[in-house]
């Protein structure tokens, strides 16, 4: 919408065109200058009826509770304005209201959006793994006393009903994990507003994968719980989600992915990558588990150079100086970069794959939603757990003398992390997780006894600080008028067996053969 149309649309709908004309005339009393002005409006709506009724307007302004935009529907087969004269869409946009003292969700908010017709692209190849960890459900459903049996494992229960959000809360997470996981659901929500199908489901925050498959086998066990997570391992049935980090990681100033992602692509061209450093590169906190304990060793000795330069990050010491050294667009300037999990999984991999650097992977036990679709030696070269350091040697000198390749490498991993896990498709591995999750519960959700309900205005305005600044960032501002991504259909056994060959292989494999 141009500026005089803007001004045109705000001043008809705040009456202040016909107001100001009155401004000043002392000889109309204040009743008469009231029948005026409401005579006058009745009969510019009546023109303005008459004129949409005849087809002088091709679209039509609409109001939706307190939100402004333009109805695309036509009206008659007459040429449509020119674009100078009027605008053609304005987005609706879903404002944050944080004014009032007692913060409550907006009554009016929307719980539908039609959308326009399109052809939705297909999802990334992570997606097809939905599939896969639904599977323990698909021949039995999922019954409340399943989902209730995950209370003790969960820190929170979320509820949709009705396009509404409602949380009941256990415990509080570590930090803000639990805040920003919600958040995210909100933000989906946001994002497809009334296309969320009810659903009912529990939600653990720690590290660790809490379902073990041996506890659910045999001839008397009972179906496992359905609990979403942020990892899971081949010996747990976790469902997987994605992380709170993709909407900020505020005790260590970690923005949003949407931010960060950015910020990391053009940190990549600070540095060429032929003129970075010529070593494997790793900073963390060591402490967290043995392999990272074992990791340091790696760095160089008055006896020997493994090609390695690991860093312990002191988070204390980060926070007291502002996060100066902490900057992870400021870590792109070597050529190799080392990915190795702490307690289980970690939120660092998304990071280091958008480096350009060629990643080294210590070859994880755990995956998130998205590593299962890595390929190795064409996003990552695989480290073994077992040889670290001469494995890390191995990869530099492989590295530096087979340049374009293990630039290759680096750059296929970035470009798989910028545009295969951009925001967009995260939401829509959510949005499809959860809606086939939700086809296989066989009771009607109901409002826990001790839930609240939730959205943004509950979440972000009590917040202050970082928090709040992250939530604000992250924020989805208005309703995808397109498709989801279309989910891709499951694998078949023979396509299983091939990716857990490959899975096998990478374990064993011997780079020096």
């Amino acid at each position: 919408m141009n500026t005089n149309n803007e001004k045109r649309v705000n001043n008809f709908w705040n009456g202040q065109a016909l107001l100001k004309h009155f401004t000043g005339t002392g000889w109309l009393s204040v009743k008469k200058r009231a029948a005026t002005v409401s005579l006058i409006f009745f009969s510019f709506f009546l023109l303005f009826s008459v004129l949409i009724s005849v087809g002088w307007f091709n679209d039509a302004y609409v109001i939706a509770g307190d939100y402004f935009f333009w109805s695309t529907t036509t009206v008659t087969s007459t040429p449509a304005p020119s674009p100078k004269e009027f605008p053609v869409a304005v987005k609706v946009e879903f404002p944050l209201n944080c004014s009032t003292w007692n913060v409550t969700c907006p009554a009016n908010y929307p719980v539908t959006f039609e959308i326009k017709e399109s052809y939705a692209v297909v999802c990334p190849e992570y997606t097809r793994w939905i599939h896969e960890d639904l599977r323990p459900w698909r021949r039995t459903g999922i019954t409340r006393d399943m989902v209730e049996r995950g209370k003790d494992l969960a820190d929170f229960r979320l509820v949709i009903l009705k396009g509404k959000v409602y949380v009941e809360r256990y415990r509080r997470s570590f930090q803000t994990r639990d805040l920003f996981t919600i958040w995210g659901i909100l933000q989906l929500r946001r994002l497809y507003p009334g296309r969320i199908p009810d659903l009912d489901l529990m939600f653990n925050c720690g590290d660790m994968p809490l379902i073990r498959k041996r506890d659910y086998q045999g001839p008397n066990a009972t179906q496992p719980p359905p609990l979403f997570h942020y990892c899971a391992d081949d010996e747990t049935l976790d469902i997987v989600f994605p992380d709170w980090s993709f909407w900020g990681w505020a005790e260590i100033n970690i923005r949003p992915w949407m931010s960060a992602s950015k910020a990391l692509k053009q940190g990549n061209t600070r540095i060429k990558w032929v003129d970075r450093e010529p070593y494997a590169y790793w900073k963390g906190n060591p402490r967290v588990s043995r392999l990272r304990g074992a990791l340091m060793w790696c760095n160089p000795s008055d006896k020997y150079d493994w090609k390695a330069r690991l860093h312990r990050q002191d988070w204390t010491a980060e926070t007291r100086s502002g996060f100066k050294n902490s900057k992870l667009e400021d870590q792109c300037f070597n050529k190799y970069k080392i990915y190795i999990e702490g307690r289980a999984w970690s939120v660092s991999e998304k990071y280091i794959l958008a480096c350009d650097s060629m990643t080294l992977l210590v070859m994880p036990k755990y995956y998130d939603f998205f590593t299962r679709s890595l390929v190795p030696l064409k996003h990552y070269w695989p480290i073994r757990a077992t040889n670290l350091c001469k494995d890390i040697k191995f990869a530099v000198d492989w590295g530096d003398n087979h340049t374009d390749k293990a630039q290759a490498i680096g750059e296929a991993a970035s470009r798989f992390v910028q545009e295969d896990l951009r925001m967009e498709f995260v939401y829509d591995f959510m949005f499809h997780s959860l809606t086939e999750y939700a086809k296989l519960l066989r009771y009607e959700p109901t409002i826990p006894p001790g839930a609240v309900e939730a959205c943004s205005e509950t979440m972000a305005c009590p917040e202050k600080g970082l928090v709040q600044e992250f939530m604000v960032e992250s924020m989805v501002r208005s309703p995808k008028d397109t498709l989801p991504c279309t989910l891709p259909p499951p694998y078949d056994l023979p396509d299983l067996e091939t990716l857990v060959l490959r899975r096998f292989n990478e374990d064993t494999w011997d780079p020096a053969e």
